[in-house]
């Protein structure tokens, strides 16, 4: 059985989420961001090392590899 898990925001509800807003969780939002773009390079630098023959394989080419534009879509 699945339950639909459904969020409706009041405009109380987000005043309280953005008073939230410590320096320590926007530290931890920034150490997240840093994270998440390292781990962006380290992956782009993994793609950029495949022969074109292996990007074939998995669908890019070598334009694409060097572009973030396949991480967000697949058309």
């Amino acid at each position: 059985m699945q339950v639909a898990n459904i969020t409706i925001f009041t405009e109380r509800s987000c005043a309280v989420r953005k008073a939230r807003h410590t320096p320590l969780s926007v530290f931890i939002d920034m150490v997240r961001l840093l994270a998440r773009k390292i781990a962006e390079r380290r992956n782009r630098n993994a793609l950029l090392e495949l022969s074109d023959d292996q990007l074939k394989d998995i669908g890019l080419s070598r334009g694409q590899a060097g572009s973030d534009v396949h991480v967000y879509s697949r058309y």
